[in-house]
Formats: structure tokens, C-alpha cells, sequence
């Protein structure tokens, strides 16, 4: 028995084992929202499922090296298939939660039998304390791998459906050779190699089509036509096309519909540069689809936009899909405009340079990566770099949908030292939607609005500080980076409209 093989089966499967949870808890945060809950209940499914399976290998007593492989296979099979068959059963039934954690159920329990069955078969190859460290080390190395490659590698280039049918593969890859390996433990080898086989050349066929199965579920997910669907490092990019024109979904989550962006952006910029000192130098967190820099680019005493936005395949798409390059009127390749790709916190925390207009203009806070940036740590490293007469413009969800939320960044914004004067603007496509003028004084009027704007005018915006009593403020806690309490705000009060 060849027993480098043996552990490199033991790094496969942990690797495996590993992306299977990560595929589904990324698919259930995909399309149910709620990441928090979603990847908990996910990963804590799992692992129990794991112990079940451990715990049910002692009555596995005869042809331990048999049932490896028949667990191999059907790991390779289930786990394989966990995301196509989500998505499906996501797109044509009600019983998504049924098969999600079914599905976790069924492949934590497979998996959770692989190690107990291996070290069995190890056990007279090895002595026992080398058998244990070995075997579990090699078992970690691979989860190391896997959580490493799956956000930088593999959900970029392949996607969640190519990725679980690629590991399904290299599963089923690990029953055949086992049969090899193990053949002087196996009755019959020659059954399950056929099985292997047959096994290996679905996946395969699945894999080859997985581009065209992703599209299709898309489609489903989609009132209208998908015209763009991209993977990066931080998220899922999809553009679609239909009669309110086009619009961005990131993570399932609409960004912008181009039927009534401008009444989101003009609300968003413009109230901010007329009370400005100056506009010269200004700063765009965020926003990088470049109609945020369009707004900015209006006023001719701009000279230099820094954007900063993480997600180079934002940007990039900002100055090559045709529609949104109109829309955003070449913004982004504009003379003034320096484009950087970096997380936004850091870059307040490592410059200097301040600027006379921040447009801060963030997805929600619904998880505790987009959390940070609405705390008062970073509020604080926002006021650092806004000039004496400066003033900043924060997104800040909705005050009627999440109420509690929207006052969350309000009040989190003052605990920073800020002077704040919150806002709304009704936007067809999202409903009200809310914003928080700051500064470090109580800023006077300096300019006009620019000509031709569609939404804004003198009398609209001296209306857009008038709350209803449905959106007026509430008690909310002030949200810092050891609580994160705006993330739990924004899940419970966005669940309620779901």
C-alpha cells in the first residue's frame, strides 16, 4: 500500500470536504441574504453533521476499505452537484431551505465518515501517534488550502457551480485511484471502478456545461435579461437589461437601476459640493461604477476626483460595458479622476492629504466587511481627512425600510464629532432612501446646483430634510468595530420586506 498516496487522499478530501461547506454557505448568503445566519447555521450544520458521521463509523465493522470508497463516491456525487441543484430547487420550488440544509446534513455526514474510515485502514501501517498526527495535520494543510483558494481563486475564475462540480471530480478521482490502492482490501475493485468512471465522466460533462447552467439559473433570478455576469474576489456582478433599461446587482442586491439612478446620485453629491468651502479636491469612497463622478464632474471648479473602490472589476466595468460608460458620461477616464483599487480604510489610515468634498457611497451594511465602514472608527479617519470647510456626504440605507438602521449611522456619525444634517430622496427602484450631510461645523450655502439636473432643484432640496413621523428618528446605538450592532440592525429590519 503506497502510502504517499494515502495522504495525499487525505489532503484531496479535506480540501474537498472544506469547499463544499464554503459553496453552500456562499450560495445560501447569495440568494437568501443575511450572511451572518446563513454561513453560521451553514458551517454549524456541518460540523455537526461531521460528528454524526464520525460517530456512525463504529458500525461500519466489514469491508472498511469498500464503504471508503462507496463514501468517496458519494461525496463525489452530492457534494459534486450542491450547487446546481440549489440553485434549481432555489429557482423552481419553495423548498429551498429544505434542501439546503438537507444538503448539509447529507455531505457533513459523508464527509465526517472519510477520516475514522481512513485511519482504520492506516492503522497497521503506522504507529498510532504518528497515524493520528499525520493524518490530521494533512487534514488541516488541506482546509488551509481550500479557504485560501476559494475567495481568490476559485469563485472568481470558476464560480460556485464550476467549483463544487471541479471538487465533485476530484472527489470521484479519489474513489478511483483508492481502488488501487486499496485493491488487496477490495472484494470486487472492478464494480466500483466502473462506478468511478461513470461517476467521473457526469461530472465532467456537468463541469463542461457549467457556464450555461449558471446562466440559466440566472435568468430565473432575474426579472430581466442577464447582459453581464462576472465573479472578482469580493463578489458576484451581474448586469441586466429590460424595460427600465439596465441595472447592477452586486450579490444579488440591486445597485442601481439606469431608469432613475440620477435621482440616487444627485441627491447623493450635490448637496454636499453647494455647502462646500471649496470643491477642488474631492474624494469618492465607493461609487465605482462612476455616476457618483459624474454628479462630481458637473461643477467646473472641480479639479482633481480621487475614487477609491476595492473591487477592480467594478471599476473596469465602469470603462467597458458600453451602456454604463454612456451612462456615466466617460467619468471614469475624465482628466481629473485617479482611480485607485484599495480597501478604503486604509487608505484614509495611511495618507494625509485632505479634501474639500467625501462622497462616501457604500453598499449596506449587511455584513461585518461593509460593517467597518460604518463605524465610528472609521467616521473618525473619514473627519481627519475632510478640510476645515469641508463636508462630507454618507449613504445610509433606507429611513422607512430600516429606520433603526438609518439613525444607527446618524447617531454613529455625531459619536465621531461630526455636525450631521440627515436626508432623504424618494428613488423608484429602492423607495425613500436616505443620507447624512456632515462636517465639522454647520456648513453655510457656498454655490447653485448645476444646470441640468433632472431631480435636483432649489425648491426640492430645501424639502429632502423633512422626515414624516414614519421615518423621524429612533433610539439606535452608536455602531463601533467590537459590536457591529448596525450589521444586526439592517438583517432584522430588511428581513421584515423579504
Amino acid at each position: 500500500m503506497n502510502k504517499t498516496l494515502l495522504y495525499i487522499t487525505v489532503l484531496v478530501i479535506a480540501t474537498c470536504g472544506l469547499i463544499y461547506e464554503l459553496v453552500v454557505g456562499a450560495l445560501a448568503s447569495y440568494l437568501l441574504g443575511d450572511s451572518i445566519t446563513q454561513f453560521s447555521t451553514v458551517i454549524g450544520g456541518y460540523l455537526f453533521a461531521m460528528g454524526i458521521g464520525s460517530y456512525l463509523s463504529r458500525y461500519i465493522e466489514r469491508g472498511v476499505a469498500q464503504r471508503f470508497v462507496e463514501v468517496e463516491l458519494a461525496v463525489a456525487l452530492l457534494g459534486g452537484l450542491c450547487a446546481p441543484l440549489l440553485f434549481l430547487t432555489f429557482t423552481l420550488t419553495s423548498l429551498f431551505q429544505v434542501a439546503l440544509y438537507g444538503s448539509v446534513i447529507a455531505i457533513g455526514t459523508l464527509v465526517g465518515l472519510e477520516i475514522p474510515l481512513l485511519l482504520r485502514i492506516l492503522k497497521d501501517q503506522l504507529k498510532f501517534k504518528d497515524l493520528v498526527s499525520q493524518v490530521l495535520s494533512l487534514d488541516y494543510l488541506g482546509a488551509l488550502a481550500a479557504s485560501v483558494a476559494f475567495p481568490l481563486l476559485l469563485v472568481p475564475k470558476l464560480g460556485l457551480v464550476r467549483t463544487s462540480l471541479l471538487f465533485g471530480i476530484l472527489n470521484a478521482g479519489v474513489g478511483l485511484w483508492s481502488t488501487w490502492l486499496l485493491a488487496p482490501l477490495l472484494g470486487n475493485p472492478l464494480r466500483l471502478r466502473v462506478k468511478a468512471v461513470v461517476l467521473t465522466v457526469f461530472l465532467l460533462a456537468g463541469f463542461a456545461l457549467g457556464d450555461r447552467l449558471t446562466t440559466f439559473y440566472e435568468d430565473q433570478l432575474y426579472a430581466d435579461d442577464v447582459v453581464h455576469a462576472s465573479s472578482s474576489p469580493y463578489q458576484r456582478i451581474i448586469l441586466t437589461r429590460g424595460k427600465r433599461g439596465f441595472s447592477l446587482f452586486l450579490n444579488g442586491n440591486l445597485q442601481f437601476a439606469s431608469i432613475d439612478e440620477y435621482r440616487y446620485h444627485e441627491s447623493l453629491v450635490h448637496p454636499a459640493m453647494v455647502r462646500a468651502g471649496k470643491v477642488e479636491r474631492v474624494l469618492i469612497l465607493g461609487g465605482g461604477d462612476g455616476l457618483a463622478a459624474r454628479e462630481v464632474l458637473r461643477h467646473p471648479e472641480v479639479r482633481s476626483v480621487t475614487l477609491v473602490d476595492l473591487d477592480p472589476a467594478i471599476t473596469g466595468l465602469a470603462t467597458s460595458f458600453n451602456e454604463l460608460v454612456k451612462l456615466n458620461r466617460h467619468s471614469m477616464t475624465d482628466p481629473k479622476m485617479r482611480v485607485l483599487n484599495t480597501d478604503a480604510m486604509r487608505f484614509l489610515a495611511e495618507g494625509d492629504e485632505q479634501y474639500d468634498v467625501v462622497v462616501v457611497d457604500f453598499p449596506d451594511p449587511n455584513n461585518f466587511a461593509l460593517g467597518k465602514l460604518y463605524t465610528t472608527g472609521f467616521y473618525k479617519l473619514l473627519k481627519k481627512r475632510l478640510a476645515p470647510d469641508g463636508v462630507a456626504v454618507v449613504q445610509s440605507t433606507s429611513p422607512l425600510f430600516a429606520r433603526r438602521s438609518f439613525w444607527c449611522v446618524e447617531q454613529t456619525l455625531k459619536a465621531a464629532g461630526f455636525w450631521t444634517q440627515p436626508y432623504h430622496a424618494l428613488v423608484p427602484s429602492f423607495g425613500e432612501w436616505g443620507y447624512v450631510l456632515v462636517a465639522h461645523e454647520a456648513p453655510a450655502r457656498h454655490r447653485a446646483l448645476p444646470e441640468g439636473l433632472q431631480f435636483l432643484d432649489e425648491s426640492t432640496l430645501d424639502s429632502l430634510t423633512q422626515f414624516p413621523p414614519d421615518m423621524g428618528p429612533v433610539p439606535a446605538e452608536v455602531n463601533r468595530l467590537n459590536n457591529q450592532v448596525l450589521v444586526h440592525y439592517y438583517e432584522e429590519e430588511w428581513r421584515r420586506w423579504n
